[in-house]
């Protein structure tokens, strides 16, 4: 690939990225400990993700068990979880907390599918934008450093780039809108 190409090709990865970090926050019935990625706990005074302060592990399907390395952080690890969008209350018997995840219904599975459609859309048309913003670059290069023959060649790399970019988040959306149908 180009090298002019390469910040693209970079900006479309971490938007792949980002979309692959949001879908592993979606909860699809089974208890993924990766749903709690975005929590932070007030560990004295700093902001510390949960599986710093603790074991999390996956004792069955739809349970989380958080056990904390510190008693005392039951409280501030359940008011993190109450605070954030995780919609499940924990429960705790003084040593551990668990988060009991709830059958999904198929009306909220559905839900689901369409959120999972719709932050893939969202991503596509990131792509599509850095496509946009990539192409512009290259007709300015175009004015004054290199030929039109060239451009017309990393015109097609930077579309060839951008479509495995989206076939990428299509498999993606299709996987996980597959597991959240998977009862």
């Amino acid at each position: 690939m180009d090298a002019r190409l390469q910040q693209y090709d970079d900006k479309m990865r971490k938007t792949l990225e980002f979309l692959e970090a949001d879908y592993a926050a979606i909860r699809a019935g089974r208890a993924n400990p990766h749903v709690l990625d975005k929590l932070r706990v007030d560990y004295y005074g700093t902001p510390t993700p949960i599986q710093q302060v603790g074991n999390v592990t996956v004792p069955e399907a739809r349970i989380i068990q958080i056990a904390p390395w510190e008693k005392s952080l039951i409280k501030e690890i359940e008011k993190a979880i109450l605070a954030s969008d995780v919609g499940i209350t924990p429960s705790n018997d003084g040593s551990v907390i668990r988060l009991v995840f709830p059958e999904l219904t198929e009306e909220r599975r559905k839900d689901l599918v369409k959120d999972v459609k719709r932050k893939a859309e969202d991503g596509k048309v990131a792509i599509r934008n850095i496509r946009r913003d990539g192409n512009d670059a290259l007709k300015k290069l175009g004015k004054t450093e290199i030929s039109e023959d060239e451009i017309k060649q990393l015109e097609d790399q930077l579309q060839k780039l951008t479509d495995k970019y989206i076939k990428e988040i299509d498999e993606l959306m299709e996987s996980k809108s597959k597991e959240i149908m998977t009862v």
